[in-house]
C-alpha cells in the first residue's frame, strides 16, 4: 500500500495528474501523496496473546477487578462476599426492605404451595416432595444468589420434562422408590452440571439455544402440560403416559362414555374459569397484582371445603387425599452413586439442569434489566447448581426460578432475596402443620391451577413479531413447539438445540457478500440493494464480505466473489461497456481470518491473475492485517493493493471518476 511521501514539486504533480487523465480507468496510481497506510498492529508475545485471548473469552465481565489493589484481609473479605453475595447486601439491609421483602414473601407463598403440589404430580412424584423443593433450596439461593427478583421453586417445563424422561426408565407406579431415587440422582447431576458451568465460566453454552426455538419450546410444553391435566381435570382413571397430543387426544376421548366425571368437570371448570379471571384482573389494573396471585390458595381452600362437606369423593372426585407431614428428610443415601441408573441419572440430569438453567437465567436477566443492575451469569449458576445439590440430599427435585412467582415477587415490591427465605419460612410451617388440611383437596383443582398457570408460557405475541423478523428464527421457533406437541418434550427440546446450532453453522458457512455502489454527491460506498440510487464505479467490482473468513467459510466467500465477478461481466458484456479491472474487496466487517481464509484469497489473486483483474483490499482490521503481513499475502499482491477505506482505494484505481465527481 502507499505511504505518505515528501510532497514534490507543484509542476511535477501537474504533469502526474495529466499522466493519470490519458491513462486508462483501469490503470492504478502509484501516487503517494494522498493516501494513507494501513497500521499494523505491533506482535504480541505468544503467552500474552493467548492469555488475553483467554481472558476474553472466559473472564470478559473481569470478575477480579474489585480485587486489584486490596490487602489481602480485604481480599478474602471480598471472597467471601463472592460467594455469598447476601454478605454484602446485607450490611444496607433495613426494615423499609425487610417489609417489602416480607409482603412479597406471604404472597408468592401463597401462589406457590398449591403450584408445587400439582408440579409434584407431573413430576410423578408424591405431592410433599413440591413442597419441599419450595424449602430448602430458596433457602440455599437467598445465601448465594446475584438476583434480588427471581422466586425459586419447582416449575411446570421441568417437572414435566423430568416426569418424562424418569418414566421412561422407570415406571413410578410399579417401582415408586426406585423412581424417586432416580429424581434424586438427576438433581445431583443437575446441580453438579450447572456448578460446573458457572465454576468453569461456561454460561456462554446456553445461549448457543436461541429466544426463538426457546419461544417455541416452552409454548409447546405448556400444550403439553395443559393435555397431561384433563386426567384430573376430567376426572380420568386411565390415562395414557404419552405426552403426545394424538395419543393424549385418543386416550380423552376413547373415555367419553365411561371415564368422565362430571362432577370433577363442574368443580374444575368453575375454579379455572375464577384463575383466569382473577389473572384477567391483574393484568388489568397492575394495583391488584395480588389477586392473581392469592386466586389459587383461595381456589384450593375453596374446592377442598366444598369436598369435605359434600364427600364429593364418594361420587368419583379424585382427591389428593393424605401428604406426609413434615419437614424434608434426608435422602443421600437414596441417590445412586453406583450401577446402571448411575448414568442413567447423570444423563437425565444434564438435560434437566440446562432447561433450568435457561429458564432461571433469561428470568434473572430479564428483571435486573427492569431494575437496572447487573446479574453475574456465572455466579448464577453456581448458586442454582448448589441449591439443587444440597436439595437432592434433602429429597427436593429440580428447582429453578420460577416465571410467574418472579412476576408476583417483583409487583409485590421484594428488594432483595429475603423474600425467598419468607416463602421458605411459610412452606416450613405447611409441612409441619397444614399438611393434613390438604387431604381432600380434588385433583381437579390443581389441575386448574396448572393450566392457568401454564397459559401464561404461549408468547403469541413473541411468536409473531419472530416471524416479521426472521423467517429462520420462525421455522427454528415452530420446529421446537411442532415438536413437543406432537412428539414428546425430549424430542422438542433436540429440535430446538438442533436447530438452533444448525442456523449457526448456516450463518457461519454462509455469510453475506455485497456488492458497493458509491452515494451520489459523497464518498461513502454502501450496498446497492439497499441503496438503489449507489452508483457501481466503471472498471471496478466493490465486494464487501460481512463475516470472519474461517475455514468452514473461506471456500463459499471465494466462490461467491467469483460468481458476483462473472455476472457482472457478463451484464457488461451485454451493455457493451469496459470491463472489470480492478475487484477490490471490502474488509472492514472481517474481523478475523484463518490459514484456510488467506489460502482463499490466495487463490482468489490467482484466478483474477488469468483474468488480468487487480485484487485490491480495503481497510483490513489489525488482527486481519496481521495474518495477511505474517502469511506474506500482503507482499504477493503489493502492499500499494491495500487502503484504509474504499474512496481512497477507488481514486487510486480509478483517478478519472474522482476528477469527474
Amino acid at each position: 500500500m502507499a505511504s505518505v511521501g515528501p510532497l514534490g514539486d507543484g509542476k511535477n504533480e501537474v504533469k502526474e495528474i495529466n499522466t493519470k487523465r490519458q491513462s486508462s480507468v483501469s490503470q492504478c496510481s502509484q501516487n503517494e501523496h494522498h493516501f494513507h497506510k494501513v497500521g499494523v498492529p505491533p506482535r504480541q508475545k505468544l503467552f500474552k496473546e493467548f492469555a488475553s485471548t483467554l481472558k476474553e473469552t472466559f473472564f470478559a465481565d473481569d470478575p477480579l477487578r474489585p480485587f486489584k489493589d486490596q490487602p489481602q484481609s480485604r481480599k478474602l473479605v471480598l471472597g467471601i462476599q463472592a460467594i455469598f453475595p447476601i454478605l454484602e447486601w446485607g450490611r444496607s439491609y433495613d426494615l423499609k426492605k425487610f417489609k417489602g421483602d416480607v409482603i412479597a414473601g406471604l404472597t408468592i407463598a401463597s401462589l406457590c404451595i398449591p403450584q408445587d403440589i400439582g408440579y409434584a404430580k407431573l413430576a410423578n412424584l408424591d405431592p410433599q416432595y413440591g413442597l419441599y423443593s419450595s424449602f430448602v433450596p430458596p433457602l440455599i439461593y437467598a445465601l448465594m444468589g446475584s438476583s434480588r427478583d427471581i422466586a425459586i421453586g419447582p416449575v411446570a417445563v421441568v417437572s414435566l420434562l423430568l416426569g418424562t424422561l424418569l418414566q421412561s426408565e422407570i415406571d413410578p407406579t410399579k417401582n415408586p422408590v426406585e423412581y424417586r431415587r432416580l429424581a434424586f440422582t438427576a438433581t445431583f447431576f443437575a446441580g453438579i452440571t450447572q456448578v460446573t458451568l458457572g465454576f468453569f465460566r461456561l454460561g456462554f453454552l446456553i445461549d448457543f439455544l436461541s429466544h426463538a426455538a426457546i419461544v417455541g419450546f416452552m409454548g409447546g410444553a405448556a400444550i403439553t402440560i395443559a393435555l397431561q391435566q384433563l386426567k384430573g381435570f376430567l376426572g380420568i382413571k386411565k390415562f395414557t403416559k404419552k405426552t403426545d397430543i394424538i395419543s393424549v387426544m385418543q386416550s380423552v376421548w376413547g373415555s367419553v362414555h365411561h371415564g368422565w366425571n362430571w362432577q370433577t368437570i363442574v368443580i374444575g371448570a368453575s375454579f379455572l374459569g375464577f384463575l383466569l379471571f382473577a389473572k384477567y384482573i391483574g393484568k388489568k389494573n397492575k394495583k391488584f397484582f395480588w389477586v392473581p396471585a392469592i386466586a389459587p390458595l383461595i381456589s384450593v381452600i375453596l374446592a377442598t371445603f366444598f369436598v369435605y362437606i359434600t364427600h364429593a369423593e364418594k361420587h368419583g372426585v379424585q382427591i389428593v387425599k393424605n401428604i406426609e407431614k413434615g419437614i424434608n428428610p434426608p435422602s443421600v443415601k437414596e441417590i445412586y452413586f453406583t450401577g446402571d441408573y448411575l448414568l442413567k441419572g447423570f444423563r437425565i440430569g444434564i438435560v434437566a439442569g440446562m432447561v433450568a438453567l435457561t429458564e432461571a437465567i433469561a428470568i434473572g436477566r430479564t428483571f435486573a434489566a427492569m431494575k437496572d443492575y447487573q446479574l453475574d451469569g456465572n455466579k448464577e449458576m453456581v448458586a442454582l447448581g448448589t441449591m439443587n445439590i444440597v436439595g437432592s440430599m434433602t429429597s427436593c427435585y429440580v428447582a429453578t426460578g420460577s416465571f410467574s412467582r418472579s412476576a408476583v415477587n417483583y409487583m409485590a415490591g421484594c428488594h432483595t432475596a429475603v423474600s425467598n427465605i419468607i416463602m421458605s419460612f411459610v412452606v416450613f410451617l405447611t409441612l409441619l402443620f397444614i399438611t393434613p388440611l390438604f387431604k381432600y383437596t380434588p385433583n381437579a383443582i390443581l389441575a386448574a391451577i396448572i393450566i392457568s398457570a401454564v397459559i401464561g408460557l404461549i408468547d403469541y405475541d413473541a411468536a409473531i413479531l419472530i416471524w416479521k423478523i426472521d423467517k429462520l428464527d420462525f421455522v427454528a421457533c415452530l420446529g421446537a413447539f411442532l415438536g413437543v406437541v406432537f412428539v414428546s418434550v425430549e424430542i422438542g427440546l433436540l429440535i430446538a438445540v438442533a436447530i438452533s446450532f444448525a442456523k449457526i453453522l448456516l450463518q457461519v458457512t454462509r455469510p453475506r457478500t455485497a456488492i458497493l455502489g458509491k452515494i451520489p454527491q459523497t464518498a461513502v460506498y454502501r450496498n446497492i440493494q439497499q441503496y438503489p440510487d449507489a452508483m457501481k464505479v466503471p472498471g471496478i467490482l466493490i465486494v464487501r464480505v460481512d463475516s470472519a473468513i474461517y475455514f468452514s467459510n473461506s471456500n463459499y466467500i471465494k466462490e461467491r466473489i467469483l460468481r458476483w465477478l462473472r455476472d457482472e461481466e457478463e451484464q457488461l458484456k451485454a451493455d457493451y461497456l469496459p470491463q472489470i479491472k480492478f475487484l477490490l474487496a471490502e474488509m472492514s466487517p472481517v474481523t478475523d481470518i484463518d490459514t484456510s481464509g488467506i489460502h482463499a484469497l490466495e487463490e482468489l489473486y490467482k484466478s483474477l491473475q488469468k483474468r488480468d483483474i487487480q485484487l485490491v483490499l480495503a481497510n483490513p482490521g489489525p488482527v486481519v492485517i496481521d495474518k495477511l503481513h505474517s502469511s506474506g499475502f500482503a507482499n504477493l499482491i503489493g502492499e500499494d493493493r491495500i487502503f484504509l477505506n474504499v474512496a481512497e482505494a477507488v481514486s487510486s484505481c480509478s483517478p478519472k471518476l474522482v476528477e469527474e465527481a
